[in-house]
């Protein structure tokens, strides 16, 4: 097993990640808990598959996924912004409404073969680094690249910009951004919408990008819960993010081709012999994405993780202090 091979596969699945949970961190630092990352994802993957087959233009496929996820993130908006109701339930029932839509709109198109997929291409100098050049800069489809420059910018926006300034104000002290002249609510759906956009993105990174151009019931396979699970894991912050997202790409990676060879280090391979095995070490991203909710549920641990005071809370304009 080669880990220069497994390394790189792992940065192609660590960007569908990268998507889901850099989407996810811009919403709950304005201040709106979104479970239905899930659904979105799964949306925006059909969409973009569907639009390629019919159009074979992986681009546009790309484009409407992002604005089919993103109206669905209004959807949770309206409910929980306007509405004020629970965002939790809300984000939940937005997985299953996304899960639903996805497999009716989808149907059929799990036999309607291979489309054309997004560009592949080596970066000529940064593909010879020794070690790290084979990783991050050889044959990766376009959409790596892209999570690469995506990463230094949400950051930079984020805490060096009067827009990041005013996004993190609206997730810590809703009234007192409002008492400034921020218009929270305006804000906040306008990050609903690009957390919901990212993740139709991440949806049509699967299916465009790293998958052979494909889409079924399966195909996000979780991966949207365990963005959820990374953007606590990260403390809300995009450049821990993105540590999380391939670090956990590349250990999916790593779960699959060690199940591979018959021998590992000249000794049996477990994992070969015994599927049980296998199937533990799939359960383990799984497993410590619930461990990390769980922590995060408690207000306490909230707190001292540094997130956002006012996550989960609805805010009424013109209501101070809250």
């Amino acid at each position: 097993m080669d880990p220069i091979i497994f390394l790189n596969a792992g940065i192609a699945t660590g960007t569908i990640l990268l998507f889901a949970t850099l989407g996810a961190v811009l919403s709950e630092r304005a201040g709106v808990l979104n479970l239905g990352v899930e659904g979105m994802m799964l949306l925006g993957a059909m969409t973009a598959y569907s639009t390629a087959v019919s159009t074979g233009s992986p681009w546009l496929g790309v484009v409407l996924a992002m604005l089919v996820a993103g109206a669905l993130a209004l959807l949770h908006g309206l409910v929980t912004i306007s509405f004020q109701a629970d965002q939790v339930v809300s984000g939940l029932a937005l997985t299953f409404l996304g899960t639903g839509l996805s497999l009716v709109f989808g149907e059929g198109l799990t036999k309607a073969g291979i489309t054309t997929l997004l560009p592949k291409f080596s970066i000529p100098g940064f593909s010879l680094i020794p070690a790290v050049g084979p990783i991050f800069f050889q044959n990766q489809s376009i959409m790596v690249y892209f999570g690469y420059a995506l990463i230094p910018l949400v950051w930079f926006y984020i805490y060096h910009t009067r827009p990041g300034l005013h996004l993190r104000a609206i997730g810590e002290n809703p009234g007192a951004a409002d008492a400034m002249g921020v218009h929270v609510l305006r804000l906040r759906y306008v990050y609903v919408f690009v957390g919901g956009a990212l993740a139709g993105l991440a949806g049509a990174t699967i299916s465009l990008a790293v998958s052979p151009g494909w889409f079924s019931e399966g195909t996000t396979g979780g991966l949207g819960w365990i963005a959820v699970g990374l953007v606590i894991f990260a403390q809300w912050d995009p450049l821990r993010a993105a540590f999380g997202s391939y670090a956990f790409g590349a250990l999916r990676r790593f779960i699959l081709d060690v199940q591979g060879p018959k021998e590992l280090f000249g000794l049996a391979n477990p994992f070969f012999y015994n599927p049980n095995f296998g199937y533990f070490l799939q359960m383990l991203p799984y497993a410590f994405t619930i461990i990390v909710l769980i922590l995060g549920a408690r207000s306490a641990t909230r707190r001292r993780i540094g997130a956002p005071a006012a996550l989960g809370l609805p805010y009424v304009r013109g209501q101070r202090g809250k």
